[in-house]
């Protein structure tokens, strides 16, 4: 199978894997998964970086990504076939505002990709999309 991971999964993995939940740390240990990450992560680590420095693992962009290519991990990299994607997402109606334009196109990419989403952030379990799978 093919899966996405949510950016705070990636940088809990540069982290320390012991940061990363269980279930996530067998996806992606299960031989046979192909395990993406996406250029959406690099842009948006590097943005929340330079904002939270703080609360960011300190790390550049060619880093994140040399992190993820010797982890094995596929680069995704947006098109315009993703964008389109994003007007499909469905939540409820009354669910709660999210806005983060990043949760949204990574779950459009793995939408389009017919890929799973790997995520930890429960902001998220309110869209209605088969692709997330909420670890």
């Amino acid at each position: 199978m093919k899966y996405l991971l949510d950016t705070h999964i990636l940088l809990w993995s540069i982290d320390g894997p012991d940061k990363v939940p269980e279930k996530a740390r067998d996806i992606i240990a299960q031989a046979g998964n192909e395990i993406y990450y996406s250029s959406v992560s690099v842009w948006e680590a590097a943005i929340k970086r330079s904002v939270h420095p703080d609360m960011i693992a300190d790390i550049s962009p060619e880093e994140f990504v040399s992190f993820c290519t010797e982890a094995g991990f596929q680069e995704l990299a947006l098109t315009a076939e993703h964008v389109y994607m994003l007007p499909t997402l469905s939540r409820p109606d009354n669910a709660p505002p999210h806005k983060d334009p990043f949760d949204r196109i990574l779950i459009s990419q793995a939408k389009s990709e017919r890929m799973t989403f790997i995520t930890h952030d429960d902001k998220l379990t309110s869209y209605t999309e088969p692709c997330i799978l909420y670890v």
